[in-house]
């Protein structure tokens, strides 16, 4: 498994990536905030909030559609939302008649659910700028500075190193079905669907037992090495006057952009 199939991490040497981890992720959680305590239909605030992701992204080097590209597969999700355009009190704006109901959009439901899926479009590209700037490392370790709890950091750091063991013993297993003619072939071989059903759940069992297998001798290894819980780096993630300074910067110009969007609304 190659360790780019998760990993989205770009190197490279710009002013962003260059922040302490720690103040990237206080600042990606900030902008998400800002974003969903801005007003239904600030639209210039929330045009201006993408203007900050669009300079984040030219600062870190990876162009403007790098994570505009990325941030669409998040729509759908938003797209969730659509009830709440039919269930807030106002202006009717279209009506549709199925069967005894009657679905009636309002502007002001109409409003607050562009307002979600803008507000969840601008979060989910600060996220991807978030993973795309910054080690997983020293995102663990950022967690450690900013005290979240420490078995939830492991809990973390352990599902992610060890997602590409498990998707591994996945392929393996996927290729030794395939090898068995396990597989629907054209001509309908392959056996019943009823068959192929107790194949993978067999594959789903076997892959739980050997993860299972796999962490107990992990865990002991780990507990022979001397692992207390923590984990260390030769990074020391120290705050200097320059990350001081940013990070003091961006929460002045999402304070302004709070202070903008509720006085566009006045």
């Amino acid at each position: 498994m190659h360790a780019n199939t998760f990993d989205r991490y770009q190197a490279g040497e710009g002013l962003i990536h260059s922040l302490a981890p720690q103040v990237k992720v206080v600042l990606t959680v900030l902008f998400i905030l800002s974003n969903v305590l801005l007003p239904d239909g600030a639209w210039l605030a929330l045009s201006l909030a993408w203007c900050l992701v669009l300079l984040t992204s030219t600062l870190a080097g990876l162009g403007i559609g790098y994570t505009l590209k990325r941030s669409f597969v998040a729509l759908p999700f938003a797209l969730a939302a659509v009830t709440v355009a039919f269930n807030l009190p106002g202006q009717p704006l279209v009506k549709w008649n199925i069967g005894p109901w009657q679905l009636v959009a309002t502007d002001a439901g109409v409003i607050r659910f562009a307002s979600i899926v803008v507000r969840t479009w601008l979060s989910v590209q600060m996220a991807i700028l978030l993973t795309a700037t910054t080690r997983f490392p020293d995102l663990i370790h950022a967690l450690n500075h900013l005290h979240i709890p420490q078995l939830l950091v492991a809990i973390i750091s352990f599902m992610y190193r060890y997602l590409f063991i498990l998707t591994d013993e996945a392929m393996r297993l996927m290729r030794a079905r395939e090898a068995r003619s396990a597989r629907p072939m054209a001509g309908g071989g392959g056996g019943s669907v009823a068959w192929r059903a107790r194949v993978s759940g067999n594959m789903i069992g076997q892959l739980f037992l050997r993860s299972y297998e796999r962490s107990d001798r992990v865990y002991n290894a780990m507990l022979a090495r001397g692992y207390s819980g923590q984990f260390l780096t030769i990074s020391p993630h120290q705050m200097h006057t320059k990350d001081w300074a940013i990070g003091a910067t961006a929460i002045i110009i999402m304070l302004l952009l709070q202070v903008i969007g509720r006085l566009t609304l006045q």
